[in-house]
Order: C-alpha cells, then structure tokens, then sequence
C-alpha cells in the first residue's frame, strides 16, 4: 500500500463497482418484494393457486430477458465499444426498474421485469471486457474481483434494504401500495449512474456511436421481448406448467442467438466455441442456478424454517449476500497470485467449486435433520457464498486466456448467456419444488448437485491446448 498510486484504470473500477451494486439491486429486489406480497396477500399474488412457483415464475421472466441480450451485447460491445453499451445498459435498466414500481397489471409488470433484464443484460460481457482492456495485465484478475464486488454489495443492498423501503412505501403511499417504493428508489439510483457513467466516458474523448448502438440493441430486445410475451400468452392459454414455459423461453434463447450468427465467418465459432470454452459456458450454469436460488428465495427458506419474522429472515440471508463483498476480490487476487507463482488456475478453480458444493450440500443435510437456528444458518451461508464467490473471477479469467482480444465481450457474453440457463430455471423449478414438497430441503440438495457437475465439467479443461498458450503469451507480451 506504501507504493500505491491512483490510475485512471481504478476510476473505471470505481464507476463499474456502483453500476453493478445498483443494476443487481434492481433484479434482486423481486424475490423479497414478491415473498413480501405473498406474506401480506397484496396486489396480483393474491389470488393465485401456487404463489411460489407464480413469484419464481416472474424471476424467471427477467432473467430470461437478461439471459437472451448477453451475447447480443457483448457482440455490439465489440462493435460499437464497450464503453457504449455500459452507459445505455444502466439508463435503460434505470428506466425500466423505475417504472415498474409505477404499474399495477399483472401484464404491465412481467413486461417491464422483462425489459429491466434486457437492458441490464447487456452489462456484464462489456464490464468484464473493458476491465481486461484498461487494467495492466498482472491487475485485471484482482480488477474483476474488485469491480464484481459491486454485484455482492447489490445483492446485499437489495435484500436488507427491502423491508425499509417497502415500510416507507406504506408511510408514503398507502399499505398495500408499499411493494412500489423499493423500484421507485432504486429506478432512480440506476438512472443517476448511468449518467454518471456517460459523463466519465465522454472524457475519454472516444468515438460514442450511442444512436446506432442503441438502435441495434433496441431491435434485438424487442424481438426477444415479443418472442417472450407471445411464449407466455400461448403457453398460459394451453395451460402448460410454468418450469415448462421456462423451458420454451431456454430453446427459445438458442433459437435466436443461432439466428443472430448467421452469417458470421468462421473465425469467430472457432474463437467462440472451441471444446474448453463450451465446457467453461456449461460450467456457468451451476454458478447462475446457486446465485439466483439463494438471492432469490433465501428469504423464504430462512423464514419457513426457523419461523422468523421477514425482517430477522432477511437479516439473516444476507449473509448469503454480504459474503460476495470479501469473496469477488479474494478471489481476483488468488487468481493473480498463482498466475504470478505460475501455478494452475484450473486447480483453483476446482478446489472452490468442490468445496462449494460440498457446503451447500451439508447445509441441506442440516435442513433435513430439523435444524432450524438462525446463528448456523447464517454461518452456513455465509461460508458457502464466501467459497462461491470466490470463484467466479477465476472462472471469468479462464474464460479470458482461451479467446482473442476482439471477441472477448462476444465470449463473455457467451458465457453468461447459457450459465443464464440456470438463473431462468432456478427460481421457477426451485418455487415449484418448494410448493410441491412444502420444504426447501429437496431444493437445496438440488442446487449442491448441480454445482457439483459443474465441478466434474472444469476437470476436463484443457489448459494446454495451443490456442490457450499463445494467447496468455500474447497478453503477457
């Protein structure tokens, strides 16, 4: 610390940080303002059969729509300048999250949820890039821990903050018109960043192409956004099952993104789709299953088993949260260090997953076993979140050494398109299991395994292929 100096390069951090603590916050608030209205039988949850698999079903539509804008992003990020895409990424999200908290029909809703994930969906793939572009190359392991850390603050932000700002909702607007407050304000925040953000980049003094960027990403997110709703009303006419209307939304996501490579040479698939980065995308699913399982219901897993109040359950799993603001950055500088010591991040990355997966599974042998104390709960969360978020920019890193310079916003979309799968599927199948069996256990043991595939999919990486050890040589040089 005696020799640190500010850089440019930590002023970027610095904006990207805020811009993920409030574009997650913005996401992560469904889950307990949805738990909240279940709770207190407001609004349109009111009359519904299956209220859980209903709630799990409308994080599902957000996510789907964050899920489908990925690579459609990261590839105008590598067009039109990742810079570009950030900016008109946070103001859409701002927008959108604001208006939700306007609008009371069921319709009107999943549209603007949808719309909060097409926007913020864009967001990630141009980060991670634009990180990796400005960061000294020893640095960016430890820059992309430190600026994800915003995503832990958010989530965490989002689910302590919820309980307050729904209480001055009620003060403000009425008792069971509270739920609008938590979009309101944050609706707000996303917005104010999101110029913040333009005002940073536009003293870069670097060519914004802001009208053609946001033209092209609007035509994409409409399309998706039709393509979603007509899913929704066709499958809700025949009446189909809602973990099977995620489904359709997950084929519907391949369909268009196979639509939207036509045409694209053959040296962007090979960049794109070679053997270790299809099995590092893969391995993303499990991360974005356990992310949004926990963020979105630990709330309720909390409440129904130790029979809290929603705001000690919500205290509770932000352990859950909080863990991500030490992990992001713990595990940028172990990424870091044993690049330094020229020690395998592969073997890292391993290590955290199995013992990530190791974890969530005893946690949900301790659910079985009738335990029920907020205090292990808590520890247990927060211990198993500290292992899983460690590993995320090490995973992010991998990703990195496998693929050329000017494809990496089209492969970190990639990336987090199809681990996205697991964010869609997660909080619709995880509600309906909970509806199903009346407990969280079966669930939670799920989520444990399906980590643990993860991990069985990371051992067969190749570290020493060709491709993977000129590109490193090239970033090196």
């Amino acid at each position: 610390m005696r020799n640190f100096k500010w850089e440019k390069y930590h002023t970027i951090w610095l904006f990207l940080l805020i811009g993920w603590i409030f574009n997650s916050a913005d996401r992560s608030i469904t889950g307990p303002v949805i738990t909240w209205m279940i709770q207190n039988h407001v609004s349109f949850l009111q009359d519904a059969a299956n209220p859980y698999a209903l709630g799990g079903f409308l994080g599902s539509l957000l996510f789907t729509g964050y899920m489908l804008t990925q690579f459609p992003g990261g590839m105008l990020g590598d067009k039109y300048g990742y810079r570009t895409i950030l900016t008109i990424s946070l103001i859409w999200a701002g927008i959108a999250t604001l208006l939700s908290g306007l609008f009371s029909l069921l319709i009107v809703f999943i549209i603007l949820r949808i719309t909060v994930g097409l926007g913020e969906g864009a967001y990630y793939s141009n980060d991670r890039a634009l990180v990796i572009e400005v960061t000294p190359y020893k640095k960016r392991n430890l820059g992309m821990g430190v600026v994800i850390t915003g995503l832990a603050i958010g989530l965490t932000l989002g689910t302590l903050s919820v309980p307050y700002m729904i209480e001055l909702g009620e003060n403000i607007l009425g008792k069971h018109e509270g739920w609008r407050m938590p979009f309101i304000i944050l609706g707000i925040a996303t917005l104010l960043v999101g110029i913040c953000l333009y005002g940073l980049f536009k003293r870069d003094k670097k060519e914004m192409h802001y009208r053609k960027a946001f033209i092209e990403l609007f035509s994409y997110s409409l399309l998706f956004l039709l393509a979603i709703l007509l899913i929704y009303k066709v499958t809700d006419w025949i009446g189909l099952s809602d973990w099977m209307v995620a489904v359709l939304e997950l084929i519907l996501a391949f369909t268009l993104i196979a639509f939207s490579l036509r045409g694209k040479n053959k040296n962007t698939s090979i960049n794109l789709f070679s053997k270790n980065l299809l099995l590092m995308y893969l391995s993303a699913v499990a991360i974005l299953w356990n992310l949004w399982f926990f963020s979105y219901w630990s709330i309720s897993i909390v409440t129904s088993t130790a029979g809290t109040s929603f705001l000690q359950a919500t205290l509770t799993a932000a352990f859950n949260a909080g863990a991500g603001i030490l992990g992001y950055p713990i595990g940028g500088f172990l990424a870091d260090y044993v690049m330094k010591k020229n020690w395998s991040k592969k073997s890292l990355l391993c290590f955290l997953t199995f013992a990530q997966g190791a974890l969530t599974i005893t946690f949900g042998f301790y659910l079985l076993s009738g335990g029920h104390s907020v205090l292990i709960m808590g520890i247990l969360l927060f211990i198993t979140s500290l292992f899983f978020n460690a590993l995320q920019p090490i995973s992010h890193s991998l990703t990195a050494d496998m693929v050329e310079p000017k494809f990496r916003g089209s492969a970190f979309g990639m990336w987090n398109l199809i681990g996205e799968m697991g964010a869609v599927l997660s909080p619709v199948i995880n509600g309906a299991l909970r509806d199903a069996t009346g407990s969280w256990i079966f669930p939670v043991f799920l989520d444990g395994i399906i980590i643990l595939i993860s991990f069985i999919l990371i051992l067969f990486v190749s570290t020493k292929s060709p491709g993977f050890k000129l590109i490193k040589r090239q970033e090196i040089a």
